[in-house]
């Protein structure tokens, strides 16, 4: 059961009804940031794990593992990937893994995520010649470049997706150019780009594609790709079968199995070569002023945990 206990920061502390570490149970949800992504989840585990124990009078046929990191939201090295090692040097092998993000989307297990989409960011620099405005011709002005470029980008298909994943996406998340000045010709232009990428595109290939429409625009450019993750997909087997039948059961819910989203740590528990699910509380209020869970759902989830582990160590 993977899980992470670090948080987004809040803010101004002033925009939320109530303090954002408060903890406060109000009207039947626990406010504070983490809530749902994802401290709820983490109680829900140790509640199965604990209540799967005692149900077993302390006799457990194989190992129950929380692997719980305070390094995910940010660049994600000091955490799951570290861990992950540590176990393989010490003969720490996972089986199945449920990761607590908060997958459902109206109610607790409408929804489990069975893979992820791979993540790619590129940096892309134009370089031009920064020059007085009113001499456009003793310079070279990249930002007419950069728009060419980020449209040509913008209407490509990459690839169609495949049965259990989207199409790749690629967007533009930031674009930089001058200094500030209205009469000064910037010597440079920055993008920052994203591909949440299907199994059907590799990273190389999409490095490639956006290179080659860099140059064929004629400027000098430099671009710093940094890769966040690789596609993966738990296809059905005991985990996965386990995990809808368990929703089942305790919800009533036929739940969706999808690969939407951002990333997880999944990325980095997958290649162990363990099944890897995630399923968590309802995502509406993640990474917003006033996170809120229920805490009807937090038991459910629960119930829902510990009907997993009585099938699979069954």
């Amino acid at each position: 059961m993977a899980g992470h206990t670090d948080v987004v920061p809040p803010g101004n502390e002033q925009h939320g009804s109530l303090p954002p570490f408060a903890g406060e149970v109000h009207n039947g949800a626990l406010y504070g940031r983490g809530a749902v992504d994802m401290k709820g989840a983490i109680a829900a585990f140790i509640e199965a794990a604990l209540a799967y124990r005692d149900a077993n009078d302390g006799r457990i046929p194989g190992s129950i593992s929380l692997l719980i990191t305070g390094d995910e939201e940010g660049p994600a090295v000091n955490g799951t990937r570290k861990m992950l090692r540590w176990a393989a040097e010490n003969g720490q092998n996972f089986s199945h893994c449920i990761v607590g993000e908060p997958t459902s989307l109206h109610r607790a297990g409408d929804t489990i995520k069975v893979g992820r989409r791979g993540s790619l960011t590129g940096a892309i620099r134009l370089l031009g010649k920064q020059g007085h405005i009113a001499y456009p011709h003793l310079a070279l002005n990249p930002v007419p470049a950069a728009a060419r470029l980020i449209t040509m980008l913008d209407e490509l298909v990459w690839d169609e997706g495949n049965e259990d994943f989207p199409p790749t996406s690629f967007q533009i998340s930031n674009v930089h150019a001058g200094t500030g000045a209205g009469n000064v010709i910037p010597g440079q232009v920055e993008i920052l780009c994203n591909f949440r990428f299907s199994p059907e595109s590799q990273p190389e290939d999409l490095k490639r594609a956006v290179e080659a429409r860099c140059h064929a625009l004629g400027l000098k450019y430099g671009i710093e790709w940094t890769l966040f993750g690789m596609p993966f997909d738990t296809p059905p087997g005991p985990l996965r079968d386990a995990t809808v039948h368990a929703i089942a059961e305790i919800t009533g819910l036929e739940t969706v199995c999808s690969t939407s989203g951002g990333t997880s740590d999944g990325r980095f528990i997958a290649p162990t070569g363990a099944q890897v699910i995630e399923l968590g509380p309802v995502n509406e209020t993640i990474h917003r002023v006033d996170e809120c869970v229920s805490v009807d759902d937090l038991v459910i989830l629960s119930k829902i945990h510990e009907r997993i582990l009585e099938i699979i160590l069954a």
